[in-house]
């Protein structure tokens, strides 16, 4: 972490490169996870901004990531992309790793998506199905608001219990049925990583209720709770583990093909999400 200034400058420097650079105002933010990030050739893009030219930005260390700030429009709708995200087995502290959230609430947005795969444990989950996630299980062994806490950004103790927007899910819901697209409801539980885990992990999560399991997304959503973002988070299955006995060892570009594969469903729904936000 930088010591050398508070999370509060770091982020207003982030920010004032940004607005140096365009002059867009956007009010959606949307954050793409591993073979997803497929979704800018939906959009119009307007300016893109590589992470390592904006001043204290973490740059992505994961080679499935593209690691640019994508502002672009899309009927009307202004949006900011964080296309390639963070993660906290990359080494970076939880702080580090949550503050293109905080700028992106500084740009100005009033909703986030946020986009992941996922190993699905439900019984009823497919490789490249579709999750809503309308909760989760933090099991991650840090938490991005541990610290001294900064007023301008919310809470001390923000409460967790909607964090997952109703009103999103619900459309979310409704986008997929209109186009025929399998969506599930489900929990989504998060793990420090980067080592997959044993089969008797995956029988615990099953166990305690977890439909899926990934390595990203749950610091997002404090940190957005915390400011008062409308977030929504859809997953993509990557990889199935519903029965821990049977698991077959998927490699990288399996997960890729099969993450491009639900990234065309997501595509769809969030085309249609986006103009209802």
């Amino acid at each position: 972490m930088h010591e050398d200034s508070s999370l509060f400058d770091r982020v207003e420097k982030s920010v004032e490169y940004i607005l140096s650079q365009n002059e867009y105002k956007p009010t959606i933010g949307l954050v793409t996870g591993t073979g997803l990030s497929d979704f800018v050739n939906h959009v119009n893009v307007l300016k893109s901004i590589p992470y390592s030219d904006i001043p204290h930005f973490p740059e992505s260390t994961v080679k499935t990531h593209t690691g640019q700030l994508v502002f672009a429009e899309h009927k009307g709708k202004q949006l900011v992309i964080l296309q390639g995200r963070f993660h906290y087995y990359e080494g970076y502290s939880m702080q580090e790793l949550t503050l293109p959230i905080r700028v992106l609430a500084r740009l100005g947005i009033h909703s986030l998506l946020l986009t992941n795969i996922s190993g699905g444990l439900n019984q009823a989950y497919e490789l490249s199905d579709l999750v809503v996630i309308k909760d989760h299980i933090n099991l991650m062994p840090d938490n991005p608001l541990r610290g001294l806490n900064d007023d301008r950004y919310g809470p001390r103790f923000p409460v967790m219990l909607d964090a997952y927007n109703k009103s999103i899910r619900e459309k979310v819901l409704q986008i997929a049925s209109k186009n025929k697209i399998i969506m599930h409801e489900g929990i989504y539980l998060s793990l420090q990583g980067p080592s997959l885990e044993t089969r008797a992990e995956y029988a615990y999560l099953k166990m305690i209720g977890a439909d899926l399991v990934g390595m990203s997304t749950v610091p997002e959503v404090i940190v957005a709770t915390q400011i008062g973002l409308k977030t929504g988070v859809i997953s993509c299955v990557s990889n199935l583990a519903k029965d821990p006995d049977n698991i077959e060892h998927e490699d990288l570009d399996t997960l890729l093909h099969v993450a491009r594969q639900g990234g065309q469903k997501l595509s769809v729904i969030l085309k249609e999400l986006i103009l209802e936000l």
